[in-house]
Formats: structure tokens, sequence, C-alpha cells
């Protein structure tokens, strides 16, 4: 009784009721008012004809496109309007200035160096236009004297974090996307004491939406009264707001300047299963040290700009210590960062990119498969090409509904000659792609709408890195605890099942 009393009175469900209450305010309103008043039908009717022809001329993903379209016709009386509301990528001016002003004061330090360009370009020219690419569309240059090292599962990863963390001498940032007290969680946040009393700068930032059942309200407050400066990202309101799709969905840690992690690891215990949620939880991080350390030292400094509206020394935050003499220069590494507030896909391209230019095979993990038509043609023709394109995706689903959609994609791309494989023991959670032993990205990107066009996100491609051959070993491991899936398999369900699948496919842009 006690735990469903907590769960009634929770944030999460006080926040759904003000939410839907607000909806059903609106719809009834608009109802009544085009009942008492014919004229104002006629007026809502022409507004979602208007919306149409407007959804219909944007730049938008057509997918997204559809997914909007379909339920403004069939609800003429309320879909051009609702529309209006939440649809597109709208952000308020104030908004949009203050982003832009933190990422033009940052340009200047985030500068490429061509030597390194042009040392690709003599190696592989088509891997030199996709840094080249990266570089200059996502203020994210590309580096040598860097080290990599890939780590999976969450335990391995877990473990290096709190061995990097008790180093920290002059800051530690961490930017989040779920913080869970538990094990994992209350361990980092001991050691995050321990250096605030040694005086060295904590900062973190958490999404208040990613730990909306996670983290009490206001735990920032907790924080900052341990000495640990944090920001809650786009803070949650229980107001209707197109804002609210706009998530920091990264997972970042940066040590000294010249240490960081990324990867699609939380800090909750399933992450490390310490608790079973949905079986064995696979995930996977990157730990890089050395110059390109600095690209994710400087996205995690411009999210805490915009969201603290501080003036930055960016400079500042350059490797402080000169750990060059202990870095050994490990091929070629490219943090970068995906933003929604402007009109460049960056995780799509790059996931676009390998799979278009690979030659021989391209390995994928993600927790989702719900993509636009453009990754589904790049995958089918690299298979019809003869590259060896193989997807894991889990078995045990965390979201009835995206397990359901993910496997809609199933049948078209299998009777192209790619091979899908569910991982058995549980959930794969890593956002991982690998080509050709020689190019890979690590990060935070999901295939999904979601990820790919609605949150902020960051990535670390690799070039002939030593730890493209761990990427390449782990994958094949997890196939054999995966169950590769048949064509009889996704043809062979219930109608009922079809339907579903059907519709949910056609409105995935929008969940």
């Amino acid at each position: 009784m006690r735990k469903i009393l907590e769960f009634l009175f929770s944030r999460m469900v006080i926040v759904g009721i003000l939410l839907l209450f607000q909806l059903t305010i609106l719809t009834f309103a608009i109802w009544k008012l085009t009942e008492a008043f014919v004229y104002l039908y006629v007026f809502f009717f022409i507004i979602s004809i208007l919306v149409v022809i407007y959804i219909l001329s944007r730049r938008d993903n057509p997918s997204y496109k559809l997914a909007w379209t379909i339920p403004v016709l069939l609800f003429p009386l309320f879909g051009g309007f609702f529309y209006l509301i939440f649809g597109g990528k709208k952000m308020n001016k104030k908004y949009k200035e203050k982003v832009k002003k933190v990422y033009d004061e940052s340009k200047r330090v985030v500068s490429q160096d061509a030597d390194i360009i042009d040392e690709i370009e003599k190696i592989n020219k088509n891997v030199a236009n996709q840094a080249r690419y990266t570089s200059n569309f996502a203020m994210s240059p590309i580096y040598k004297n860097t080290q990599t090292e890939f780590l999976s599962p969450g335990e391995d990863f877990f473990e290096r974090l709190v061995e990097e963390l008790k180093k920290a001498k002059k800051y530690i940032f961490m930017e989040y996307f779920i913080v869970h007290e538990g094990k994992m969680w209350n361990t980092i946040l001991h050691i995050l004491e321990e250096k605030v009393k040694e005086g060295v700068d904590v900062r973190f930032i958490y999404d208040d939406m990613g730990c909306l059942t996670t983290l009490p309200y206001k735990y920032n407050e907790t924080l900052i009264k341990k000495g640990i400066k944090c920001q809650v990202f786009n803070p949650f309101v229980p107001f209707l707001s197109l804002i609210l799709n706009n998530r920091d969905h990264r997972k970042i840690t940066v040590i000294d300047g010249h240490t960081a992690f990324t990867g699609g690891i939380n800090l909750a215990d399933e992450y490390i299963n310490e608790i079973v949620r949905f079986g064995h939880w696979k995930d996977s991080s990157i730990m890089i040290k050395g110059d390109a350390v600095w690209n994710l030292t400087v996205m995690f400094l411009q999210a805490w700009s915009f969201n603290s509206k501080e003036d930055i020394d960016y400079n500042y935050y350059k490797n402080i210590y000169d750990e060059r003499e202990n870095v050994t220069s490990d091929g070629y590494v490219q943090p970068y960062a995906d933003s929604p507030l402007d009109d460049e896909i960056v995780g799509e391209n790059v996931y676009l990119n390998i799979i278009n230019k690979a030659s021989d095979y391209v390995y994928i993990e993600t927790p989702y498969l719900i993509i636009d038509n453009e990754l589904v043609t790049a995958l089918t023709l690299a298979s019809k090409n003869g590259v060896d394109v193989r997807i894991v995706t889990p078995h045990i689903e965390d979201k009835w509904y995206a397990h359901i959609v993910t496997r809609a994609y199933y049948a078209q791309l299998i009777e192209a000659g790619v091979k899908v494989y569910e991982y058995t023991p549980g959930f794969i959670h890593s956002k991982v792609v690998v080509a050709d032993d020689e190019i890979a990205t690590v990060g935070t990107i999901n295939f999904d709408y979601r990820s790919l066009y609605l949150h902020f996100e960051c990535g670390v491609w690799l070039y002939k890195t030593e730890s493209i051959n761990s990427i390449k070993k782990d994958f094949l491991d997890i196939l054999d605890k995966s169950e590769q899936v048949s064509l009889y398999d996704c043809k062979h369900v219930c109608w009922y099942n079809r339907v579903l699948t059907a519709i949910l496919r056609v409105f995935a842009p929008l969940m």
C-alpha cells in the first residue's frame, strides 16, 4: 500500500495529471467554441488546411511530415491548432539567441588542425571527407595525440570511472540524462564530495525529464549544499510545451581536461547489473585521454553556460596538466556533438557516412531501431552491394511500443540481406557502429527519431584506433549470445499485431 501511495503522489503522476487536465480543457474549449460559433469551426478547419500545406513545405524529414499530416487531416478541428503548439522545432527567440551566443563564443576555441585532415586524406580521402564534415558542421575537430579504451559492459565502465575520478586534481565535469540513487550513484557522489573538500571544481548537469522518476524534486539543491555546482537541464514544468521534447541525452564525464568518458551508460544501478530490470543489461562506453578530450570539455561548458547564463573562459579549462608524455597516440579521434537547435542532423549523418562508405562490413548495436527512409535505404543498399550488415537489438524490451516498432523494420531489412539479431539474455543499450576494422563510433545516439532529431547527443568517432578491435570483438561475443531473426519470424505474427505495428510505425516520429 505504501508503494502504491508513493506512486500516486509521485512527481511523475502529479505532473502527468496536470498535463492531461490542460490538454482536456484545451480540447473541450475548442469543441464548445466551434459548437456555439459555426464560423469558428470554419476558422479552425482553414487553419488545419494551411498547417498541412506548411508541414509539406518544410525541410523536415518526410516521415515526420507524414506523422503530423495524418492526424491534422483526420481531426481538422483540433489537429492544425495542436501542431501550432507542439509541432516543428520551434524555440522562443530569447532561448535561440542565448544558445547562439554560447556557440558563437565557443567557436574560436575549437579550431581544426588542417595538417591532421591532410594526413588522413593521404590515407583515405573518403574518411578525410567524413572527418571534415563533422569538424565543419558540428564544431568538432578531429585529433591525434589521444588514446582510447572501449569499456563494456557497464561494470567495466564503473570501475574505470571510479578509478579516474579519484585522480582528479583541478576539475570534474559530469553531464547525465539519468541519475538514480543506489550503489553506483552513491559511490560516485561520495568521491565527488571528497574532491570538493580537496578544492576540486565539481560541476554536475542532469536532465530533469530523465530524472523525473529517479531523483527527488529539487535534488540540485541537495548537491549544491554538498559543495557541488549543479544545473538542471530544461527544468520540467507541468505546462504543455514543445520544449519538453528537447532533452539532454548526453552522458559525459571530463576530468582535468585530459580524461573523458561518454557512451550509453547512465548513473543508475541497472546499468552495472547491480539490479535486474530487463534481464542482463549490456551497455558500453569509451574512455579517451589526450587532445580529443577538449571537444567533450567544450560540450559540457556550452551546456553549463546556456543553463547558468555564466560567461565561460574556455581557455582556462584547457588541459591544465601536460599529460601528452603519458599518452600513446592511438589513431584519430573525433568526439562530436549533435543539437536539435540547428538544421544539421549530425548524429544521423555520421551513421549514414559509415554505412554508405563501408566496403566489407557494418556492425550495429542499438536499443531501438526506429529509423527514417534515409537510414533504411542506406542499410538495405549496403547489404545489396555485398556489405555484411548486422544489427543487434534487445530481446527483452524496456518500452513495449518501441520494441514493436523496432520489430516492424526487421522484414524489410532481412529481405535485403541484412542480418538482424536480438540479444536474448536481456536488454542491449549500447549505441555502437563499427565498420571494416578501421572506423567506429561509440556514443549516446540511438537509431530512433528522438535521438536523431530532438535530443542533445554526443559520440566519439574513431579511425584506426586500437579500441576498434575491442569493439568488433565485443560485437562478435554478443552475437554468440543472440538469436538471429528470420523472415519467417517476421511474417508469422497474429493479424492484430500487424495492424498495431503498422499504425505505430506511421506515428513513430512523434513517440
